[in-house]
């Protein structure tokens, strides 16, 4: 016979038990498939503009099982987009690219920009969630190889999208001339912006700059600010994937970026001059930890206007 005080002192703890397992059932079970579309409008077009509504996708984390996901993804064509921007971290799963092939077809002839993130490039592997809580993950000293390539030959080939790794391009959308540049993972320390003045230098002069990352690490923000963007766009933080509910903040942002701000809108500021931040809390997941709570998978509608 359990005694009174012995009662008193446990129940505490089975309620504790049961939220716990609660929000195991709703992150893992329920929350993880309720993808959404954040909407923002912007004012950074020059006046007299049309409005273009931009896309922005990322870590879809893709494996070739998660058909909800990539039902959901199929019908962001029917928002209209003018312009698709990828923020990387497209692949989950060696087979990641059977998925993402039908995820993104219907988008097929709308001008697109993709950037890599690290799970382009290598297969996600089980690590312990609490290292995050000690600052952002490291280099992995082995990984096996996904077939970036294939990606790549699907969104230039079939999608007739350009890739940003460490470049820049220019492109015509409904009457404006935009230019973006992007680099590759800085997560990873791939990232080379050294090599983007000199493509800029020889584009026309742009109506709109968009500076493009997977990782929005400070130096990359600063450098972005320096070269020019008026609208800056990132993922890779998965907005925290745990989250207290109604919280600002981010418990962690995986990379050294203030955890307020970790998912959606925002400014980055530097030296005097605010410029729009957009990053995506992405629409997926590791494998190794399939769990989303209180941050719902998400793409980005942005709707820019003129100033």
């Amino acid at each position: 016979m359990t005694h009174p005080v012995a009662k008193a002192a446990l129940a505490p703890l089975g309620v504790a038990g049961a939220a716990a397992v609660g929000a195991a059932v709703w992150g893992m079970g329920v929350e993880r498939y309720l993808f959404t579309v954040r909407y923002h409008a912007l004012r950074v077009l020059p006046k007299g503009s049309d409005a273009v509504r931009v896309l922005h996708v990322s870590d879809a984390h893709m494996a070739p099982w998660q058909h909800r996901k990539q039902d959901w993804m199929e019908r962001l064509v029917e928002l209209s987009p003018d312009l698709v921007v990828n923020t990387g971290d497209n692949l989950g799963h060696r087979d990641g690219l059977t998925g993402i092939r039908t995820a993104f077809a219907p988008l097929r002839g709308v001008p697109g920009l993709v950037v890599h993130g690290s799970n382009d490039y290598q297969e996600p592997s089980p690590r312990n969630p609490l290292r995050y809580f000690l600052g952002p993950s490291g280099t992995l000293p082995e990984y096996k190889h996904l077939d970036v390539d294939a990606l790549d030959r699907f969104f230039t080939d079939d999608l007739g999208w350009s890739i940003l790794d460490d470049t820049a391009v220019s492109l015509e959308v409904k009457g404006l001339r935009i230019t973006a540049f992007g680099v590759n993972d800085a997560h990873r320390n791939w990232d080379k912006p050294e090599l983007i003045p000199p493509v800029l230098s020889g584009l026309d002069a742009a109506d709109l700059t968009l500076g493009v990352m997977h990782a929005p690490y400070r130096r990359t923000l600063d450098r972005f600010v320096d070269l020019g963007a008026d609208l800056l766009l990132a993922g890779h933080t998965h907005g925290g994937q745990v989250r207290v509910p109604f919280s600002r903040k981010a418990l962690v942002s995986n990379c050294d970026l203030p955890l307020d701000q970790a998912r959606g809108l925002s400014a980055w500021t530097r030296d005097g001059r605010a410029v729009p931040l957009n990053v995506s809390a992405g629409l997926g997941h590791s494998i190794y930890a399939p769990v989303r709570f209180a941050c719902r998978p998400e793409a980005t509608l942005l709707t820019l206007l003129p100033r």
